[in-house]
C-alpha cells in the first residue's frame, strides 16, 4: 500500500504592516525548511488586492524556491487562469517545470477573490467558463500537438506550438475545488486532480463526502479517469506536543487572521 503524502498550502497570508521583502525571504526560508523535513509538496498562489497575499506570479516564487530546495514538489495553488492568455501560462509552466528540474505540479482556478477580478475589470460571472476553457488550451498545447489555431471571445492563437515542452512526461495538473461541484466537475471533464481548498471551512468538510461523485460522473461522461491518489485536501494544521498546547499556539494566530482578514479584509462574517 502506499503511503499518504503531505504537504504544505499557503496564499501565504501576512498582516499589513509587515515588511514585504522579510517576507518573501521569510517564505522562501520556510519552503526550504519544509524540503530538509521530507514535506511531499508546497503550494502557494496568485492574489493581487487584498495586501495580505503579496505573491502576484507563484511561477516566480516557486522557481525562486527551486534554487534552495532539492526533492519537494512545487504547485502553483493557484493560477488564475482567466487573468491570463493561455499560452503565456503554458510556457510559464514549461519553464518553471525545468528550472525546478520537473517538480512543477499546475494548479489552477477561476480566481479566488472577487477584489482581483473586480480590479482587472472583469465579469464574475465569466470566470469559471474562461477557466474551463483554458484548461482544454493548455493540455493541447502541452501534449505538443501540431500547429493550431483557435479563435475565443477572449484570447487568439495562431500557428501556436509550444518552443519547449515539459521536462516531465506528463505534467501534474489539479484544479481548485471550492464547496460547490463546478471544481470537482471541471477536474472530471479534464481528467486533472484535485486540490480542494474549501474543506478549510466548515461548509467544506461536510461537503467532502458527496464531491468525489461529481468529479468520477464528470469524468465518465467525457472519457477520462480520475484518481483519488491525486486528491488533495487542504486543512488548518497546528502540531504540538499536545492537543492543549497546539491549541494554545494557534489561537493568537488564527484570531487575527479570522478578525483582521476573514472579517476584516473580505467582509466575510461568520465564515
Amino acid at each position: 500500500m502506499s503511503r499518504m503524502e503531505f504537504g504544505a498550502f499557503l496564499a501565504p497570508h501576512h498582516p499589513i504592516g509587515e515588511n514585504p521583502t522579510l517576507q518573501f525571504r521569510s517564505d522562501l526560508e520556510f519552503v526550504s525548511h519544509l524540503d530538509r523535513l521530507g514535506f511531499d509538496e508546497f503550494w502557494c498562489g496568485e492574489h493581487h488586492s487584498t495586501g495580505w497575499e503579496i505573491i502576484a506570479s507563484p511561477e516566480m516564487f516557486l522557481a525562486a524556491a527551486g534554487e534552495n530546495t532539492a526533492r519537494i514538489k512545487l504547485g502553483t495553488g493557484v493560477v488564475s487562469l482567466p487573468y491570463h492568455h493561455p499560452f503565456l501560462v503554458a510556457q510559464s509552466m514549461v519553464q518553471l517545470d525545468h528550472m525546478t528540474n520537473g517538480r512543477a505540479i499546475f494548479g489552477s482556478g477561476p480566481g479566488a477573490l472577487a477584489s482581483d477580478a473586480y480590479t482587472l475589470g472583469m465579469d464574475p460571472m465569466t470566470l469559471r467558463d474562461r477557466q474551463d476553457e483554458a484548461i482544454g488550451v493548455i493540455r493541447k498545447l502541452l501534449r505538443g500537438d501540431e500547429r493550431f489555431n483557435y479563435d475565443s471571445d477572449w484570447f487568439t492563437l495562431r500557428e501556436a506550438k509550444l518552443q519547449l515542452l515539459p521536462l516531465q512526461e506528463n505534467l501534474p495538473f489539479a484544479v481548485a475545488s471550492m464547496i460547490s461541484p463546478s471544481g470537482m466537475t471541471l477536474a472530471g471533464k479534464h481528467g486533472t486532480g484535485i486540490l480542494s481548498i474549501g474543506s478549510m471551512s466548515k461548509a467544506g468538510l461536510q461537503a467532502l463526502p458527496t464531491q468525489w461523485s461529481f468529479a468520477e460522473d464528470a469524468a465518465k461522461e467525457h472519457g477520462n479517469i480520475v484518481n483519488r491518489r491525486d486528491w488533495r485536501i487542504v486543512m488548518f494544521w497546528h502540531i504540538a506536543e499536545t492537543r492543549e498546547q497546539a491549541r494554545k499556539e494557534a489561537r493568537d494566530g488564527l484570531y487575527r487572521w479570522r478578525n483582521e482578514y476573514t472579517a476584516g479584509t473580505l467582509m466575510q462574517v461568520g465564515v
